[in-house]
């Protein structure tokens, strides 16, 4: 699910470079935390934080095949 994000988040910032993911796993859910530099928070949020959303949608549809629970945190 992190490269998911990765990929994701990539595409949507102007210094890819500095995009990381940490996935943190439990026994059925995993949290995964985003990090982008301070000046692209705003293009990974979105107005009203609707690419936000859609990213959680994206990776939540996929990981309804592993049975998993997956929390993306913006950070």
């Amino acid at each position: 699910m992190g490269e998911l994000v990765k990929v994701i988040a990539k595409a949507l910032v102007d210094f890819p470079e500095q995009v990381s993911v940490n996935e943190v796993e439990g026994n059925s859910s995993i949290i995964v935390e985003l990090k982008v530099a301070p000046e692209d928070m705003g293009k990974v949020i979105g107005k009203q934080g609707r690419i936000a959303k859609a990213i959680r949608t994206v990776v939540k549809a996929a990981a309804t095949k592993d049975n998993k629970r997956v929390i993306v945190e913006i950070i």
